[in-house]
């Protein structure tokens, strides 16, 4: 029984220790597919997959975002739109969402969509010590996270107008 209690932590140390194989030097991502409920998004270019991330999405995972405030990370197909290196989560790839589709529903239940979905690290300031372990737990928004280090590689690899499928 002791060795268990042993070997316990010297897992948990050498999951968060050990490196994930980086992105392909010079890859140029142009589509990423998110499946919600394996946690899991995948990075392509030209319909080779690269590389697969584990990820956190919202508190409310189950479900196509509905409104503004409701935790739920959009499903559909969208585009990323946007970069921000200065985001108050590292560094953040904006989604396209609402479309004309997700305004419309919401406008239909009397509140707005929401918007301002990302692909982004962790909150600036928090404790970065968490790293790999952040995605025990889901905790945006309605975003969907990556270590620090995963999103400064898709920062660089990911083009504007890629297409990003979100998944149930």
């Amino acid at each position: 029984m002791l060795w268990i209690l042993l070997l316990l932590p010297a897992a948990l140390a050498a999951y968060y220790f050990y490196p994930s194989a980086p992105l392909p030097q010079g890859s140029v991502v142009d589509r990423l597919v998110v499946q919600k409920s394996k946690r899991k998004m995948e990075a392509y270019a030209n319909g080779r997959l690269l590389k697969t991330y584990t990820i956190a999405l919202g508190k409310n995972p189950e479900g196509h975002k509905q409104f503004e405030g409701d935790n739920r990370t959009p499903e559909g197909s969208y585009t990323i739109n946007a970069r921000n290196p200065n985001s108050g989560y590292h560094k953040n790839l904006g989604v396209s969402y609402p479309n004309e589709s997700d305004l419309a529903h919401a406008q239909k239940l009397g509140r707005p969509a929401g918007g301002e979905i990302k692909i982004h690290g962790l909150r600036n300031g928090s404790a970065g010590y968490i790293n790999k372990f952040h995605h025990f737990k889901d905790w945006t928004a309605g975003c969907i996270a990556v270590t620090n280090q995963e999103i400064d590689e898709l920062y660089v690899a990911v083009k504007l107008d890629a297409i990003i499928e979100i998944l149930p």
